[in-house]
């Protein structure tokens, strides 16, 4: 497939407003003073941000019936989370969840 001039206007255009959205904010907080109760507000948004991907894929949602749990991810989850609280480091938790995930696919 060729790609035309109003694909690539298109593309460029598409990585300019994500490039802008995520430098815009780094600036603009760089230049103001934050109140101490907002850093400490913006300090938890890491953690719900990761506990709702988690929560995402522990649980499979089906339309109009409770979730159901994703035996397979939660039974990966359990080893990972034991690694983040040993290693706290983030190439360790990757590792281990990989090799958890493939291990109960190879399982079961």
């Amino acid at each position: 497939m060729a790609i035309t001039m109003k694909v690539m206007w298109a593309i460029i255009g598409c990585g300019l407003v994500t490039w802008l959205s995520r430098v815009i904010p780094f600036v603009l907080v760089k230049n103001f003073y934050l109140p101490k109760w907002l850093i400490r507000y913006l300090s938890f948004v890491p953690i719900v941000i990761m506990t709702a991907l988690i929560m995402e894929n522990i649980f499979t949602h089906h339309a109009g019936s409770l979730p159901t749990v994703n035996l397979d991810n939660l039974l990966a989850t359990v080893p990972t989370f034991i690694a983040a609280i040993i290693s706290k480091s983030l190439i360790v938790i990757v590792v281990v969840g990989i090799i958890c995930m493939a291990l109960i696919r190879l399982v079961l």
